[in-house]
């Protein structure tokens, strides 16, 4: 009976015992009350309906009437009784006739002398409830009573207050067991909870205190989250627990320590023995410490040379590493500006490695116009995106390139804040900080700038970068020189094949302008399809040239109009061959040459003169076969009239697949639509 649990629920209980009591006494007190003013209303409503009827039928002269209506109410098993009785207490009419004439009991008689009109008294075992009404003499009762009389009679209805006896016991009952069911219910809901959230939570505290007592730190941590109370309780419990274990950590390591300082107490004589020892040895040391510093100092002096020395040696490093690193950067630059002759692929070239190598964000090459004293831009990195490369700058004051070409030497702005002559914001979109910039020269001509800015390190361009700027652009310089000399060198061979060509193609009257022809529809085609600039290049050569190996076949024969037998053909078929061995000994058109074999091949590999097919052609073969067939058909030839463009177009559609690449002649099919199209618009 030491349970905390019994005796929280024990008080518990007890209360609620008393309260569930208290509060069924005080509802069937509330129903006894309640019946006793229901039987009081009743009563009175009854007895003033039976008198109000009783002196109607006196009005009426029917007074044999009262009686029967007397009789038929009690005959109701609510009702016991009912008489009406004189002043004297004599009964004048009754529901039992024998009673006529007798005397009413004296508590009725009394009770209506005192004025009270309802009380209850016992019968027989019986409660019964008496109300008194009085039937006062009416003007209308005057012809048969006297007048002077205030009162005729007094009539008297008895209820039995069985029934309602019986209803207050069921009503009893069911308090009392509804009372019983809810003290039921509350006891075990409050079991339930102590069970829940007190008992259960406390035995796991004290599960947890065993694991402490064992020294189970671990096992002895809770984690009791059923109420906020027992959360916090537990989260202190657990803080304890850690702290605990501190303490006890340290307070076993505070033991070690101890008996560590016990073993070396022990052992105190024999240290003092030693420290006598050791204090001889100290003055030894002290003499030698003197000596020793003297040393050191001597020692310092030439470390301090050797610091200086070492200091001086490190800094003719770095400046020689630094050498190294740009010389091998011209060398990589030499190399690679040296291996290409394409003034567009060697200005990026350049910009790209010289920013690199001088850490720079930005970088450019402005070639000079001298016709128009403009400058345009040849290459260009780091500069706005929105900026036209194609656009020209005028030479006005304030730019940095037309100070260096006017004046023909480099130039070096190391911080624009201190170079008020020049523009802080370049024509090229973008602000400058820090600048060097060199004149690119063919001899004694400038034939541009190149110009370098804003490091990335936010410091400025020093005379050492500047020098080496000019270096690069003058490597630069002799290859722009080489490399126009190469494209010139290119235009001149080139020229004089199309002089060969145009000289083949002159002699025949059908083919003249062949060539010219074919070069626009193909590259018409290619622009089209978006190829890139280097294969529309090779298709543009490759169309002027592709019939150059007529040259080798016999005019007669070109122009023959009758039908061609086995050996014209298979002559006629050598002219791709032909080709390739004329442009042999151009270098340059050696990607051309393949392009000119080809381009009498077919899709399906029936053409010649080595019957390959599908991706074993190069596409500005399978582009040039559509552009030439279309222009062969549509021109005159010795053998035929020229046909329709419609006739051309559903020829090329029909051999889609066949003879040529099915999505090439879409593409041609497709680009040719679209002309259509516009010639119409603009037409109307």
């Amino acid at each position: 009976m030491n349970s905390l649990k019994v005796k929280i629920l024990g008080l518990t209980t007890a209360i609620m015992v008393l309260a569930v009591g208290l509060a069924l006494w005080h509802n069937l007190e509330t129903q006894r009350t309640m019946l006793r003013r229901f039987a009081d209303q009743s009563g009175r409503v009854l007895g003033e309906t039976i008198r109000n009827s009783i002196i109607a039928n006196m009005a009426a002269g029917q007074n044999q009437e009262v009686a029967r209506v007397i009789e038929r109410i009690s005959r109701e098993p609510a009702i016991d009784d009912i008489h009406i009785f004189d002043d004297s207490g004599r009964i004048l009419i009754s529901s039992r006739p024998e009673e006529v004439g007798d005397l009413v009991p004296g508590s009725e008689l009394l009770a209506y002398r005192s004025n009270e009109h309802t009380f209850v008294h016992t019968t027989a075992g019986n409660e019964i409830h008496s109300t008194l009404v009085p039937i006062e003499n009416a003007p209308v009762c005057h012809r048969c009573h006297d007048p002077q009389a205030k009162v005729l009679g007094i009539l008297n209805v008895h209820l039995s207050l069985d029934e309602m006896a019986t209803i207050q016991r069921k009503g009893k009952q069911a308090t009392l067991v509804s009372s019983l069911a809810l003290l039921l219910i509350m006891v075990v809901a409050l079991s339930a909870f102590i069970i829940i959230y007190v008992d259960r939570p406390l035995r796991r505290f004290a599960k947890a205190m065993n694991h402490l007592e064992e020294g189970d730190f671990d096992d002895a941590r809770t984690d009791i989250t059923s109420s906020k109370e027992m959360a916090i309780l537990s989260e202190k419990f657990n803080r304890m627990v850690d702290r605990l274990r501190e303490l006890i950590d340290r307070t076993v390591s505070q033991e070690r320590e101890m008996a560590i300082a016990q073993e070396k107490l022990a052992h105190h004589d024999e240290i003092q023995s030693m420290n006598i020892t050791l204090e001889e040895r100290l003055k030894e040391i002290e003499y030698l410490n003197i000596t020793l510093e003297e040393r050191i100092e001597e020692i310092e002096e030439a470390n301090y040379k050797i610091a200086d020395l070492a200091s001086e040696l490190e800094e003719r490093n770095t400046n020689l590493q630094d050498a190294v690193n740009r010389l091998q950067a011209l060398h990589r630059m030499g190399l690679d500006i040296n291996a290409t002759m394409d003034l567009d692929q060697l200005f990026t070239t350049l910009v790209h490695q010289t920013v690199e190598t001088l850490q720079a964000r930005i970088g450019y090459i402005l070639l000079l116009e001298k016709d128009s004293w403009t400058l345009t831009i040849g290459a260009a990195e780091g500069i706005p995106e929105h900026i036209d490369r194609g656009m020209r700058i005028p030479m006005k004051p304030g730019g940095v390139s037309q100070w260096v070409v006017r004046n023909r030497q480099p130039l070096l702005i190391t911080d624009i804040e201190h170079a008020r002559e020049f523009s802080r914001v370049s024509r090229l979109g973008f602000t400058r900080e820090t600048v060097v910039c060199a004149p690119l020269k063919s001899g004694d001509e400038i034939i541009g700038t190149m110009t370098i800015a804003n490091r990335h390190d936010g410091q400025g361009f020093t005379s050492e970068d500047l020098e080496l700027l000019s270096t690069i652009a003058a490597q630069a310089s002799v290859a722009i020189k080489n490399a126009r000399l190469y494209e010139e060198q290119e235009k001149t061979y080139l020229s004089t094949v199309q002089a060969l060509v145009s000289a083949v193609e002159a002699s025949d009257a059908y083919t003249r302008g062949h060539s010219e022809r074919v070069k626009r529809y193909a590259m018409r085609l290619a622009a089209f399809m978006d190829l890139p600039a280097e294969t529309q290049r090779k298709i543009e050569q490759a169309a002027i040239l592709h019939d150059i190996g007529k040259i080798g076949i016999c005019e007669s024969l070109l122009h023959k109009t009758e039908a061609l037998d086995k050996d014209d053909i298979h002559t006629l078929r050598q002219h791709p061959s032909i080709g390739v061995h004329i442009l042999e000994p151009i270098r340059f058109l050696a990607h051309v040459r393949e392009i000119i074999l080809q381009h009498h091949e077919r899709y399906d590999g029936s053409g010649y003169p080595c019957g390959i097919k599908g991706d074993e052609m190069l596409i500005e073969a399978k582009i040039l076969a559509v552009a030439d067939t279309y222009d062969a058909m549509t021109t005159d030839r010795p053998y035929r009239k020229a046909l329709s463009h419609e006739v051309a177009i559903a020829e090329i559609r029909e051999h889609a697949g066949t003879q040529f690449d099915p999505d090439i002649a879409q593409a041609f099919l497709a680009m040719m639509e679209q002309e259509d199209q516009a010639s119409q618009v603009f037409a109307s």
